[in-house]
């Protein structure tokens, strides 16, 4: 059987495609078969690594990949980029913390949030992002149809859980619910990144005026956590203007 075939079969697509120039190469500059191993398998590794960032994005359902560098830190009045790019480092991740931002609409806290789980996947962490209410409608029809348990593992699962716009629907009883049981159950056992647009004291009328429950969820997710708050007017609106 051929070299070829023999890598085909291990899977080996990176030296499918360049054993043969490699082997070139090796033999002008007088490589030991051992060097001409390593470049290979070098070769071979980043592709793999690559390949396996690539599957975490697209696992992750992000709507749009952002990253921090383009960001526009020149647009909010208020925000603490020391404390951002901090966060960065996932350092947050070693003790399943917890990472909230609390903006207007338009100042950027789901692009940050978007991000921080892209920069994750680079880094090999499972990551799933989401919306409120996109959780509330799933698990709705998870319970409906004896699926809810099974159905919870899509958002306990990750590694990481990035939930945007929280607040910005009212939720009912049952939907508070739902959302409070994929809180509780990642409760130390997983970090969560979350986008709001109510400072914490709003937050009973966010989950149906029930006080209890937004107590529950509101001592979970600040046990562990960082809150980020921008502040300012929405970057859209500033778009619009140069439009006119």
């Amino acid at each position: 059987m051929s070299i070829s075939n023999l890598l085909k079969d291990l899977h080996l697509t990176w030296s499918v495609e360049n054993y043969e120039a490699l082997a070139v190469e090796a033999s002008k500059k007088h490589w030991s078969h051992v060097d001409f191993l390593e470049r290979l398998m070098e070769g071979e590794t980043a592709l793999q690594h690559d390949n396996r960032v690539l599957r975490r994005i697209k696992q992750a359902r992000f709507p749009v990949i952002k990253t921090l560098d383009q960001f526009d830190w020149a647009w909010p009045k208020v925000i603490n980029r020391a404390q951002v790019q901090n966060l960065f480092r996932l350092s947050f991740m070693k003790d399943h913390s917890n990472v909230i931002f609390i903006a207007g609409v338009g100042l950027g806290k789901s692009h940050l949030a978007a991000a921080l789980g892209y920069e994750a996947c680079q880094k090999g962490i499972s990551v799933l992002f989401t919306t409120a209410v996109e959780i509330i409608n799933t698990l709705t029809a998870a319970q409906i149809a004896h699926r809810l348990k099974v159905e919870l593992k899509r958002y306990t699962s990750p590694a990481l859980l990035v939930v945007d716009e929280i607040g910005y629907l009212p939720i009912d009883k049952q939907g508070a619910d739902l959302l409070f049981q994929v809180i509780s159950q990642r409760y130390e056992r997983g970090s969560m990144i979350i986008t709001t647009n109510k400072a914490y004291k709003h937050w009973p009328g966010v989950f149906n005026n029930d006080s209890g429950l937004t107590s529950a969820v509101l001592d979970r997710l600040l046990h562990h956590q960082e809150t980020v708050i921008i502040e300012g007017k929405s970057y859209r609106m500033k778009e619009r203007k140069l439009d006119i």
